[in-house]
Parts: C-alpha cells; sequence; structure tokens
C-alpha cells in the first residue's frame, strides 16, 4: 500500500468514526434539534471556507451552470437530511435514527435505472428486499415498544432526504474536492436556517455548558470530519469507499449502545443486520459491475 493511500484509509475511517459519534456528542446539547442543526452547519461552513482560503482554492462552480443546480439541490437536501435525522435521534434514539437514516441508498438504487441507466440485477432486487424486511422488524418493535410515530416518520424522510442528496450529489461530480463540501454545507446551512426564522426565528439561548460540545460537532465533527472525508474519496478505491462506508452507521449503533445506554433486543439487532447487510449487497453490486465495465474497457 503507498504512503498516499494509507494516509487516505486513515483519513476516511477517522471521518466515518466522527460521523458516527455526531449522537452521541448532540446528546450533550440542550437545545431541541432544528437549533443544534443550525449551529452545526453554521459553524462547519466557517471553518470549511477558512480551510478553502487557507489552501488558497478558486471558486469554479459558475462555470459548471448545470452542475451547480444539482449541487444546489444537494446540499438544500443535506439540510433537510440533518433536520429529520436530529429530530429522530432526539424521538427513537441514536442508533435506531442512524439505521433508519442507512436505509436511504435503497432509495437510490431504486431510481438509479432511471436516473443513472444502471441495471436492476437479481442481487440488487434480493439487497432491497432484505433492507426492507430489516425495515420491518426494527420499526414494527418500535412501534410496539410506544415510540412516536413521528420519530419513524422522521427517520424515513432522513433515508429520503440522504438519496435525493446521493442523487443529485452524483449529477454534479463537475464540482469535486473541497470546494463540493464547502458549497453544499453553505447551501445546508442557508436552508436549515430558513426553516428555523420561520419556525421559531433565529435568537437562540444557548447555556454555557452547550458550548462545548456545539462546537465540538461543528468544527471537528463536521469541519474536520467533512474535509477527511472529502479529501480521501478521490484516492481510495471505489470498492473500499462502498464497503467501509457502512462503518459510520455501525458505529453509531455501537456508540449509541456503550455510551448512551440505549438498549437493542436481538430483534432489533437482526434488523439492523438486515438492513446493513442489505444494502451493502446492494451498493457492492453495483461496484462489481463498474469494475467489470471498466476491465472489459481496458481490455
Amino acid at each position: 500500500m503507498e504512503k498516499d493511500e494509507k494516509r487516505a484509509y486513515i483519513k476516511y475511517i477517522s471521518a466515518l468514526l466522527l460521523f458516527g459519534s455526531n449522537g452521541i456528542v448532540a446528546s450533550h446539547i440542550a437545545l431541541n434539534s432544528y437549533e443544534i442543526v443550525l449551529l452545526r452547519t453554521a459553524i462547519g461552513s466557517a471553518f470549511l471556507f477558512l480551510l478553502f482560503l487557507l489552501m488558497k482554492g478558486q471558486f469554479t462552480f459558475w462555470t459548471q451552470k448545470r452542475a451547480f443546480v444539482f449541487l444546489f439541490c444537494s446540499g438544500a437536501a443535506m439540510g433537510g437530511n440533518w433536520l429529520f435525522l436530529y429530530e429522530a435521534f432526539q424521538q427513537i434514539g441514536v442508533g435506531m435514527a442512524t439505521l433508519a437514516c442507512y436505509c436511504g441508498p435503497v432509495f437510490v438504487m431504486i431510481f438509479s435505472p432511471i436516473l443513472f441507466k444502471t441495471r436492476f440485477t437479481w442481487l440488487k432486487t434480493v439487497g432491497f428486499f432484505i433492507v426492507v424486511g430489516g425495515m420491518l422488524l426494527i420499526n414494527g418493535h418500535l412501534l410496539q415498544a410506544g415510540y412516536s410515530g413521528w420519530g419513524l416518520f422522521c427517520g424515513v424522510m432522513s433515508a429520503v432526504m440522504y438519496a435525493v442528496l446521493v442523487i443529485c450529489n452524483k449529477k454534479a461530480a463537475a464540482i469535486t474536492g473541497l470546494e463540493n463540501a464547502l458549497l453544499q454545507l453553505a447551501i445546508s446551512f442557508v436552508t436549515v436556517a430558513i426553516f428555523v426564522a420561520w419556525k421559531q426565528g433565529l435568537v437562540l439561548q444557548i447555556g454555557s455548558g452547550d458550548w462545548l460540545p456545539i462546537l465540538f460537532l461543528g468544527l471537528l465533527n463536521t469541519g474536520i470530519g467533512c474535509y477527511l472525508y472529502f479529501s480521501s474519496l478521490g484516492i481510495l478505491p471505489v470498492q473500499t469507499v462502498a464497503v467501509c462506508g457502512y462503518l459510520e452507521p455501525l458505529s453509531a449503533v455501537i456508540f449509541s449502545v456503550l455510551l448512551l445506554g440505549e438498549t437493542m433486543t436481538a430483534i432489533q439487532w437482526l434488523g439492523a443486520g438486515m438492513i446493513l447487510g442489505g444494502a451493502m449487497l446492494s451498493e457492492m453490486t453495483v461496484v462489481s459491475l463498474k469494475e467489470k465495465r471498466k476491465t472489459c474497457g481496458d481490455e
């Protein structure tokens, strides 16, 4: 393994673990979910903008108007994803909310044949039904346990927003790297700010004990996490990114059990395994097809 690739592995894994701890950090902030997301996007955007200036980056998005339209939609979807996800954190718990959100790749898979002209293979079909089965196990158990329908709705909507984010970001491939991350985060901040202003106003009551986890979430988990994530994607093999990406929801579930004392029954663990395994199976099928086409093209 080359030195640059080894460094990229460390960056990528570190970013995934940071993202997996988002719900843990947010649980120590005595604000509502919308306010937490507003502060997270504001601090993260400011940090990435400063980093962009220090690295003497240059904006090129105005030369890619079509790509920027999709990037704008992706950033707005990121804001919506986080608004729903952090509300789900508070309603149904970090572990369950994260698993619900990671059903998003299944929605991407459903629309990929139409949007990206990809084939819907039998393995992808199997993966789809495995994930749906996992969702039914977890959500059915949550309803029996008396969790609010609003929390489950937010979890599902976070997955829908995640799918929109991924699809639009794929359509904005002409804008890459730190510029992509900065623009998406800035647009998500504007989206969240408009929503919070409409819902309750922008005057926040922040306690002195909340500032440390807020700065931790905004600077480390969001700003540095996004930088580590996007700076490693272009170096690592596609297959590695696809497989290792599921370390984020897996770590979120483990962190929620170990650090927040959230409990999961055997049925919920089975559902979690089905969601992660089915989504990974579907994504690995797409990766394998791409690699096969690339090999055939080289020959």
